[in-house]
């Protein structure tokens, strides 16, 4: 063959895939850099796992949560991590957002190595860092908890401070704080340093007679976009499922990715990786459902219009139907 027919064949070769590229279903999904999220896509690229269901992802790195629901709002990328409370409020303001369940991964109250906080009402009078702000859920659990439990209104009894996870487990760790509240990745990383967990979300879950392992995170994206790229969506989850079961199965996988978890020793990863493990939902039913439904009329009472804006019900499509968990 001719040099002149080996560039035509190559020429004819490149435009043949890049009719296939576009004909390939993507979807575009918002990540942020350090997020639980970019351990899983960087899986599925490993691993090759979109192309062998079928799909294409374009993955857009944004700096924060609110970034990544303003990028979905405006149809800037098609799906986004998030949780159940946030599409139900967007629904009852006439938004068409609906949830597919991500993790049941929750936060931890975990106490310094100095602390005396070993209980809940140990908290009375102590320095409390909260990850997020003051309607942050896993700070609205906790106040439930505390009251229902103990009768102990913690909201009113501890010295709290708001502020981002790294700043708060730097604090705990200089001893400007006697115990935190944050979230799941943080807490392990505490707990590697010998800092000890009070109490899980999980766990205060459970002590409101709601499901301990009740997924929370979730993939969000819009209910008319999901019907019009069922083959897309269908593709994206299946990828997604495949690279959960290879970290639920696979420790050299988590060896791999050590560096974009972030964990400075093998007792971090380790760490890390079971608290993931454990937050891997293993079931999405009617039971899920409804005691996500009962969560959040408890969260709408003490959090209110701020958290759940003018709906005190769960608004109805918040979970997607028809879509095989």
């Amino acid at each position: 063959m001719t040099p002149f027919r080996i560039l035509c064949f190559a020429v004819v070769l490149l435009w043949f895939a890049g009719i296939a590229a576009q004909a390939e279903p993507t979807v575009r999904i918002g990540s942020l850099r350090y997020g639980t999220l970019s351990w899983e896509l960087d899986v599925i690229a490993h691993h090759g796992l979109a192309e062998k269901h079928g799909v294409r992802i374009d993955a857009l790195e944004l700096a924060s949560v609110p970034a990544a629901q303003l990028a979905l709002q405006a149809s800037r990328i098609d799906v986004i991590l998030s949780d159940w409370l946030w599409v139900s409020r967007q629904r009852a303001a006439s938004a068409d957002l609906t949830f597919v369940p991500f993790s049941s991964a929750t936060g931890s109250l975990v106490a310094g190595t100095a602390s005396t906080v070993r209980t809940v009402p140990d908290l009375a009078g102590q320095r409390l860092g909260i990850a997020g702000s003051s309607i942050d859920k896993s700070w609205l659990v906790l106040q439930l908890y505390a009251r229902s439990r103990f009768g102990f209104d913690i909201e009113k009894n501890v010295d709290k401070s708001f502020g981002a996870p790294p700043l708060l487990n730097e604090e705990l760790e200089a001893k400007h704080l006697d115990a935190v509240l944050t979230y799941w990745p943080f807490a392990a990383k505490l707990e590697a340093r010998g800092m000890p967990a009070v109490l899980t979300i999980g766990d205060a879950l459970e002590g409101l007679g709601l499901t301990r392992d009740l997924p929370l995170t979730g993939y969000v994206f819009s209910e008319s976009w999901a019907a019009e790229n069922r083959a897309a969506l269908e593709g994206f989850l299946a990828a997604s499922r495949e690279a959960k079961t290879i970290l639920d199965q696979s420790d050299a996988e988590w060896e791999r990715i050590a560096v974009l978890t972030g964990a400075r020793d093998a007792l971090e990863l380790t760490k890390l990786r079971d608290a993931y493990r454990q937050g891997i939902p293993r079931h999405w039913t009617a039971e899920e459902i409804n005691a996500a439904a009962r969560l959040y009329r408890l969260l709408a009472e003490i959090g209110g219009s701020a958290l759940v804006g003018p709906s005190r019900e769960l608004a109805p499509g918040t979970f997607l139907a028809e879509m095989n968990f």
